[in-house]
């Protein structure tokens, strides 16, 4: 608004002088009805006053802010104001146009208030003049004190860094209004650190001391305060930085003992750890470049040391294999040194550290060395040799033992080898280098005690036995070769182009020679002398219904020593051909099936092993045939015998099975119907047991002639049952040294068991109670 009353005026006064200018160009002239002045209807314009009001404004509300006033001079007149904040914030008396504040403004929330003033009929509500915007500008007074950004600020800076390295910069910010002087002005200072940080005027904070050692102190806290101008400042003026110190290479290692001693075992691996040594280094593990050395001493290419910058240690390893036997102590310095270090840093001058390092080896039963990695021989082929190659290991051990040499039988063609005692490698068969060109052996070397038992330590080796070449393989054809020729073939005509090929290694300057084994062909053989040899036809015109098929056999040799000459057959089918020469109409050669020794051997096996067994299945089968013949009638016979559950009469009684079954069986004849049961009681069933008397009124002679009698029966009666019975063990005679095995010929007189107890078991046993059971003073007479 203040803009636009400035044009205003400047435009009134221009157009004043003007029309000055004007009126004295024309001063003498007259007043005519056209010189005199017209009313013109004058543009009504609004009518300011600045408008601005303070922020905070104390006093009761509401504030005068300012007036708005139209040149429109009416009764009817009515001010109002229209904005977001109209009506609110602002209002405007309708009859003079002054403008009010109901709140109490903040700058820093809203510093420009727009509205839009209206002057309308009271009446009918009509703009009496054109809308008009305006700006009410509210004044800042200092109510706001610094601010930062941050509560807390991280910082970090290398330790030792020079006086006014700089940190970090921090920032605080006033809500006051920039454009007043002083009112967002702002300085700081450390309330707290300020003997080893300070702070410029900018909110930079920078190193004042150039001692700073992370070692001792790794950490820093501060307080940072910023006021403004004029000194207003509150609790949320001040803020926190923690500075972390950052690891620099400004310390030695030293090592924590003078004198590191270990023991190890002679055994241990090459590039194993055998030991460490500590050395105490305060720096970050990023900054441990701790480098170790062998000053003194000749194990420098023995041992190594390597640093592990995150254990602050040096690792021991041996780069060679320990030998007990021959050094049992190992004594050398080692040095811990830096060169990373910076030497600017350095609060002492010594830039070394030394200790004493002794390293006792201690003795292992070692397994047998072998004198080499592995071993390579030479074998001609198609020969056996008793000595290919020696290998040689040794006890490396004080003892010095025997050692046993033996090829694993898991060896690539280890059947084929054999070694002896001495290590000697020899072969059993002979070898065709173009079936095993090489043969891989592993040996195994023991190691035995004083009685010659392995002690459990071994060890293998690799052998290598290279068959070497010999020309032992006669020339043949390169591939097969099928060839073909018209019968109408002029002479002189090509029909085959051969080339051959040798199973021994080939040398650059193999010369192959070819001919004809018979010249009583058709056909010609011309050698090429490079290798390859021509079949052309030699008077032409073959007749088909003679030969549809013409073998020839070419003969090829080498220039081996000895030089080897082979005969390969060469097939060539007479076709029918048209007048262009094309083939029409041409036979098979029957496919030639060629078998090796090899393959006929393994064919006479495999039919031999299926004869042999195919004859061991019929003969079993036979076997089985005559067992279940034999044996058919047994079960019957012990079904008889065995499931017989009727109570019979003992020895007495024969009627109650067929015996001649059991007699058919025993001698081997089939089983013959059983015949009915005759009437006429038999001899054994005649004979009656004689009646048992009292104690004392029988002899001996009894017995014996019932003995007898039965002895007489069973030798004449062939139907008697075979199973003990006398006459079956009649065949042992005295000179048996078993002498007789049936119970019947036993005297009771000479058991010292008593056998009256059979008496008290029922009638089952009566039998036998009256045979052993009788009065001990008789004795039976044979």
């Amino acid at each position: 608004m203040q803009v636009l009353v400035v044009l205003l005026a400047a435009g009134g006064t221009c157009l004043g002088l003007l029309a000055a200018a004007a009126a004295a160009i024309n001063p003498g002239r007259p007043n005519t009805p056209s010189s005199l002045p017209i009313h013109r209807r004058q543009k009504r314009d609004w009518i300011w006053n600045q408008m601005h009001i303070d922020e905070e404004k104390n006093g009761s509300l509401p504030h005068y802010v300012g007036k708005i006033k139209s040149s429109v001079n009416r009764k009817n007149t009515k001010y109002q104001l229209k904005g977001e904040s109209a009506g609110k914030v602002f209002q405007v008396d309708e009859s003079t146009g002054d403008v009010y504040a109901f709140e109490r403004l903040d700058r820093e929330k809203l510093s420009e208030y727009h509205l839009v003033a209206l002057v309308v009929d009271k009446n009918t509500e009509k703009n009496l003049e054109s809308p008009s915007s305006f700006t009410i500008k509210v004044h800042d007074i200092n109510d706001n004190w610094p601010v930062f950004t941050h509560r807390v600020f991280n910082a970090s800076v290398p330790e030792m860094s020079g006086i006014g390295t700089s940190v970090i910069q921090v920032t605080a910010v006033d809500a006051d209004d920039p454009t007043v002087a002083d009112h967002a002005s702002v300085m700081y200072q450390l309330l707290k650190g300020e003997e080893h940080f300070s702070i410029r005027g900018s909110g930079l904070i920078v190193t004042a001391n150039k001692n700073l050692d992370r070692e001792k102190q790794a950490k820093y806290e501060i307080v940072v305060e910023a006021r403004d101008a004029q000194g207003l400042r509150g609790e949320s003026g001040t803020a926190t930085v923690l500075i972390s110190l950052q690891d620099v290479n400004d310390n030695f290692p030293i090592f924590t003992q003078s004198r590191y001693i270990f023991s190890v075992p002679e055994d241990i691996r090459v590039g194993s750890p055998l030991g460490s040594l500590f050395v105490e280094d305060p720096d970050e593990p990023q900054n441990r470049k701790t480098k170790y050395s062998i000053v003194q001493g000749e194990y420098r290419d023995t041992f190594t040391i390597e640093p592990d910058p995150t254990r602050n240690e040096g690792i021991i390893k041996p780069m060679k294999p320990l030998d007990y036997e021959h050094i049992r102590q190992y004594s050398f310095t080692i040095e811990a040194t830096d060169p990373t270090i910076d030497l600017r840093y350095l609060s002492s001058t010594s830039t070394k550290n030394i200790a004493r390092v002794i390293i006792n080896v201690t003795d292992v039963d070692e397994p047998p060395s072998f004198q080499q990695p592995f071993y390579h021989f030479q074998l001609r082929e198609n020969q056996k040799k008793p000595l290919i190659g020696s290998v040689l290991a040794v006890d490396p051990d004080a003892a010095k033992r025997s050692i046993r040499y033996s090829i694993r039988r898991t060896s690539d063609k280890g059947q084929f080898f054999g070694i002896t005692k001495q290590g000697n490698i020899y072969n059993e068969k002979e070898l065709d280098r173009e079936v095993y060109p090489w043969c891989n052996l592993t040996v195994e070397a023991k190691e035995l005690d004083s009685s010659g038992t392995p002690t459990g330590k071994e060890s293998i080796v690799q052998v290598h036995i290279e068959v070497m070449d010999e020309n032992d393989n006669a020339p043949e054809f390169a591939k097969p070769y099928e060839p073909k020729v018209c019968e109408n073939a002029a002479q002189g005509k090509l029909v085959v182009q051969i080339s051959a090929i040798d199973k021994d290694i080939t040398p650059r300057d193999v010369k192959f020679k070819f001919s004809l084994s018979t010249e009583d062909s058709n056909f010609t053989l011309t050698d090429n002398h490079d290798n390859t040899a021509n079949i052309t036809v030699k008077y032409g015109y073959f007749d088909r219904e003679r030969a549809k098929v013409h073998h020839l056999p070419v003969l090829i040799s080498d220039n081996g020593r000895p030089s080897l000459t082979g005969t390969s057959m060469l097939d060539v089918t007479v076709c029918k051909c048209n007048e262009r020469g094309e083939f029409t109409l041409c036979e098979e050669v029957a496919a030639q099936v060629g078998v090796s020794i090899q393959a006929l051997v393994a064919i006479f096996l495999c039919i031999l092993t299926i004869t042999v067994i195919t004859l061991l299945i019929i003969l079993r089968r036979r076997l089985r045939k005559q067992a279940r013949a034999h044996g058919k009638s047994v079960p019957e016979i012990h079904e008889q015998l065995v499931t017989y559950d009727e109570e019979g009469g003992g020895e007495m009684d024969t009627t109650s099975y067929d015996v001649s079954v059991l007699n058919s069986v025993r001698h081997g004849g089939t089983k013959p119907p059983r015949p009915a049961l005759d009437t006429r009681p038999s001899l054994y069933a005649q004979v009656q047991k004689p009646p048992r008397h009292a104690p004392g009124a029988h002899g001996p002679g009894e017995m014996a002639a019932m003995i007898e009698v039965k002895k007489d029966e069973a030798d004449h009666d062939g139907g008697g049952p075979p199973y003990d019975t006398l006459h079956i063990y009649g065949y042992e005679g005295a000179e048996s040294i078993a002498e007789s095995l049936s119970s019947l010929g036993t005297d009771s007189s000479d058991s010292d068991i008593d056998y009256d107890f059979l008496n008290d078991w029922g009638p089952r046993f009566k039998m036998l109670a009256e045979l052993y059971g009788s009065d001990p003073r008789e004795e039976l007479v044979y």
